[in-house]
């Protein structure tokens, strides 16, 4: 007897068109990381599913962005130090990007729906890498230019989000979900570790401005590898297995076979295809939907804490511990290493209680988002007790690295309720993370002030029970209201 054919790759009702070279190896290291083995062609053959290129790729534009970000703040510090500016001029300029990138999310996830991640991707790279290059040419401007500049930045790098969401919504099994988006999201504090440590020296050798030429000519290398790897899955709901793989447990035993290949209709017409995907889009029902809330909701909660952390915390170490982060070397990236390693972590978890353990997607997103929160929540209301720089460090380190695994919630359930408008649902989702992280900002410096000074820790402990306070609002909301299955087609 013949022996069974495993489905083909997820999303493929006919095979990919050829990759570059390289392909096969980054694929197969993506699929050492998620766990996945093998696509079996038979008579001894194997290869490594396509989609995990896809994820690679997604991986390095988290990565890139996020080093865009830390270097120009690393580059504009130095230069508005020795032009003697003062710390309000530092503040537009640094918000700056986030007005751009705030009003962005919602239209970019809409856009790449319509127009396909792959093109709102290589369209967001080449705009905020042309955009990085000319800032020191806008600086001549004076401190108009350089914000115009970063608003352009901003608004280019707002659809980045939500293309990826788009772009792997298509490419990636609800089994497999967890585990992927967790890896991309997490090359963002991996971007911002490698940043922290890399980009001063390069700023000493060659100048402050040269960090804008070196992440935007990084931005357009990642542009010129997405041009050749990346790929749009038109037909994706032709083959949507739960489980790809044989012997994966008691989940896959259980798990009903993927239906029959449909043979995918005639593409329409661009303008038909995005005249129609606009008008299908069911905005009322997502905004009438508590699922949706709850996800939004932690959204919220999730960078209102890593906001006020990552904000304050220079003014926290210099006030009240009496030290420099600058001056911790290696050790002040602990924090960012350790929201990559735990958020890969909470995807692997989620993904595990599915396969293995055969418990539903909606309870594994609410288990491992429940967990993340309530233990932010518990580290955030004890890290203004730290005492001495590794303390305050160490308590850093926890709080994130707890908020990092909750991304393997709520950060992926856009694509278990709408994966045909996870690119929308995760722009809506990012503009209330962006609205938080400007409303947590203002509000603990108010706080601050009312306590009598940074250097008051009654007033870190008040800001920071106020993050614990949204982050255990917001872990209750998901348990209650969060769903697994999909709502929206």
């Amino acid at each position: 007897m013949a022996a069974a054919v495993p489905p083909p790759p997820y999303g493929h009702p006919r095979p990919p068109p050829p990759l570059p070279p390289f392909a096969d190896a980054a694929a197969a290291a993506v699929a050492t990381v998620i766990g996945a083995p093998p696509l079996s062609l038979g008579r001894g053959k194997s290869r490594v599913a396509p989609r995990y290129l896809i994820v690679a790729a997604c991986f390095l534009a988290t990565f890139v962005a996020y080093v865009e970000r830390v270097g120009f703040s690393i580059a504009f510090t130095e230069m508005a130090k020795a032009a003697g500016a003062g710390e309000a001029l530092k503040g537009e300029v640094l918000s700056a990007f986030y007005w751009g990138y705030g009003v962005s999310q919602i239209p970019g996830g809409w856009a790449a729906q319509i127009y396909g991640g792959r093109a709102m991707l290589a369209l967001s790279f080449a705009l905020w890498s042309v955009a990085s290059l000319l800032t020191p040419a806008a600086a001549a401007f004076g401190t108009v230019g350089v914000c115009v500049a970063r608003v352009c930045v901003g608004v280019a790098q707002g659809g980045l989000i939500p293309a990826v969401h788009t772009v792997l919504s298509q490419w990636i099994p609800p089994h497999e979900r967890a585990r992927a988006v967790s890896l991309t999201t997490s090359g963002m504090y991996m971007g911002s570790a490698a940043a922290m440590l890399l980009l001063p020296s390069v700023a000493a050798a060659f100048g402050p401005a040269s960090l804008l030429r070196v992440v935007g000519l990084l931005g357009l290398a990642w542009l010129a590898l997405w041009l050749a790897v990346g790929r749009d899955v038109p037909q994706r709901e032709a083959l949507i297995p739960l489980v790809s793989y044989a012997a994966r447990g008691p989940a896959s035993a259980a798990a009903p076979p993927p239906p029959p290949p449909r043979a995918p209709p005639p593409p329409p017409k661009p303008r038909a295809a995005a005249a129609a995907a606009a008008a299908r889009t069911p905005w009322r029902g997502m905004l009438g939907s508590a699922a949706v809330w709850a996800i939004v909701l932690n959204n919220f909660a999730f960078h209102y804490a890593f906001y006020v952390i990552m904000n304050w915390l220079p003014t926290y170490f210099n006030s009240v511990l009496g030290r420099e982060l600058s001056d911790l070397g290696p050790l002040r990236t602990a924090p960012y290493l350790a929201m990559f390693l735990t958020s890969n972590a909470g995807g692997w978890a989620g993904d595990w209680l599915i396969l293995r353990r055969g418990v539903g997607v909606g309870a594994a997103r609410k288990a491992v988002n429940t967990a993340g929160m309530l233990a932010s929540a518990a580290a955030l209301s004890v890290m203004p007790a730290a005492r001495g720089a590794l303390g305050g460090v160490a308590l850093t380190t926890a709080t994130l690295a707890a908020l990092g695994f909750s991304r393997g919630g709520f950060s992926v359930n856009h694509m278990d309720v709408a994966p045909k408008y996870a690119g929308v649902l995760m722009g809506i989702s990012n503009t209330a993370g962006t609205l938080s992280g400007v409303i947590g900002v203002a509000v603990t410096g108010r706080i601050l002030d009312a306590a009598g000074g940074a250097s008051v820790r009654a007033g870190w402990f008040t800001a920071h029970a106020v993050a614990a306070g949204i982050c255990l609002k917001a872990a209750a909301v998901f348990a209650f209201f969060a769903r697994g299955e999909r709502l929206f087609d």
